[in-house]
């Protein structure tokens, strides 16, 4: 069994950038496929191509995915859970722009920081952490604060559903290292929360009467492609990875990253202007990061 690090090196690092640099771009990738394809149902071919890429991954490396190791019951909790934070995040797309989900969206570090310590003390923040945190999600709020003050139809719903998303993927991540998950391997994980999600998603897009088109364009079918492959596939087993080796608490600060990533990639797509308060933005995210990393008495 690999041995838990306490602190993020060269690798993690990396990979955190670009699963944040990723994840920025999908949101805008998500929010202009709607009009094309319905969002529960763009979710469940998202998962359901993921879920074949992860088997074909494991047979083809020899991982054990259906054997007996007590994980069961976690991993179902935590597959549901991450299914409903997919849920609110598609459909909530259609109520409120990309750059507001995303920023109620990322409220997901606070809950891991709040109740992760209960079960794993090791995970507890000292108060200068808890005050990189802070400015780490002020700077998000500052940066995007424009689209809080947007005249038009209301987005409360749309607010409301990226919070809870926000919520179970916080959750989510506290029942992965306070359960026997951090014990299976990171494709496992990852195979309980994309199969969960394959089998709820669907379900969901009948249930909201979406229309099932199997017919797509050529940018239809590379968001599709992308989103499966890149996103619910190779950043999330990396993701998963990173769960079972480095602490939960110092990795998720990361993810502060990716609503001004989505804010970035928003500009150079729909020609939106990168405005001072995104580039203080982005020092003030820095800042934070250098304090929930700080180590002890440095």
């Amino acid at each position: 069994m690999t041995p838990r690090k306490t602190h993020l090196d060269t690798l993690a690092v990396s990979l955190l950038l670009a699963c944040s640099l990723f994840w920025g771009f999908q949101q805008v990738l998500v929010k202009a496929t709607l009009p094309e394809v319905a969002p529960a149902f763009q979710a469940a071919i998202r998962f359901a191509g993921a879920t074949v890429l992860l088997w074909l991954w494991c047979a083809w490396r020899g991982v054990k995915l259906f054997s007996a190791d007590g994980s069961l019951r976690a991993g179902l909790l935590a597959g549901s859970l991450f299914a409903g934070e997919f849920a609110c995040l598609y459909v909530g797309l259609q109520y409120t722009s990309a750059s507001r989900l995303t920023v109620f969206l990322y409220t997901s570090p606070f809950w891991v920081a709040a109740l992760l310590p209960i079960w794993v003390k090791s995970e507890t923040l000292r108060p200068v952490q808890w005050a990189g945190l802070a400015c780490a999600f002020a700077a998000v709020a500052f940066a995007l604060r424009e689209g809080f003050s947007a005249v038009g139809a209301p987005t409360w719903v749309g607010d409301v559903m990226a919070l809870v998303a926000g919520m179970l993927w916080g959750l989510t991540t506290v029942v992965i290292r306070a359960s026997s998950l951090t014990r299976v391997s990171a494709e496992k994980l990852l195979f309980y929360q994309v199969a969960v999600s394959t089998a709820a998603l669907p379900l969901l897009s009948l249930a909201l009467g979406e229309r099932w088109v199997w017919t797509f364009s050529p940018f239809a079918l590379t968001s599709l492609l992308l989103q499966t492959v890149v996103g619910a596939f190779a950043s999330y087993l990396a993701w998963m990875w990173m769960l079972g080796r480095y602490p939960a608490t110092k990795i998720s600060v990361f993810v502060f990253l990716t609503p001004l990533f989505a804010l970035l990639f928003g500009a150079l797509w729909l020609k939106e202007a990168v405005t001072p308060s995104l580039l203080a933005a982005l020092v003030l995210v820095a800042l934070g990061i250098v304090l929930v990393n700080r180590k002890p008495g440095s």
